[in-house]
């Protein structure tokens, strides 16, 4: 069974936005409310559903860490991936449902999304002048297993700059700060904020996208 099909239309229903339909269900779900995966997904031609996942992140990092004192902040954005997709392949029977994770990490240290601008201002601070660790996963399930996953890490290293730049930047972007868990899009501003960044550009935007384009295209979802 050919878990993809082609777009026909465009249309919003409530928490779900479906990015392609042509009345049948669904063959391919993206397991994620991120605005920045979606976009990256959309930009790259594949056709897919969002549908996402209902499950408390914190808890199920914080019950996987407190089973591995010494996960690494990879394997956690597995797991968290990994819930997910497998959620909502559970309720979406033959779907091929992709879930993505996103650790952040500094000096052994994990960092959550900012809850508010006061926050985001606390990590660019905290940031600046140092170097962190984005760490991303990717998988893909069916029926409730994941059939598949790939993983990646980049190095990003943030210049000095002091609170009132900091304040002045935040003014700009708004709160699309929150939506990062590095309190940055280094698609847009954000990318003023660094002096040097060692990795894949899609990981850093939130998941490994070219490892998962190939899977996609050797099970036949796209050309």
């Amino acid at each position: 069974m050919r878990p993809c099909r082609r777009v026909m239309r465009t249309r919003t229903q409530g928490r779900r936005t479906v990015v392609k339909s042509n009345g049948a269900a669904p063959k391919l779900i993206l397991a994620s409310g991120s605005r920045s995966r979606r976009d990256m997904l959309k930009a790259a031609g594949v056709e897919f559903d969002v549908v996402p996942a209902d499950i408390d992140e914190a808890a199920v990092r914080d019950v996987f860490t407190a089973s591995n004192s010494a996960a690494d902040p990879t394997d956690i954005a597995l797991v968290l991936a990994s819930t997910k997709a497998e959620t909502v392949a559970a309720a979406h029977p033959g779907a091929l449902v992709i879930g993505g994770d996103q650790i952040l990490a500094m000096d052994g240290a994990l960092f959550d999304k900012p809850t508010d601008m006061s926050d985001a201002a606390n990590r660019l601070l905290t940031l600046r002048g140092r170097t962190h660790q984005l760490h991303a996963g990717v998988v893909l399930a069916i029926n409730g297993d994941v059939v598949w996953s790939a993983s990646d890490v980049a190095h990003l290293t943030m210049r000095e700059f002091g609170a009132g730049f900091v304040g002045r930047h935040l003014a700009q972007v708004g709160e699309t700060a929150l939506e990062s868990v590095g309190a940055y899009q280094l698609e847009a501003r954000g990318v003023q904020l660094f002096d040097k960044i060692d990795g894949d550009f899609f990981t850093i935007l939130g998941m490994p996208l070219l490892p998962l384009l190939q899977e996609l295209r050797r099970r036949g979802c796209i050309e």
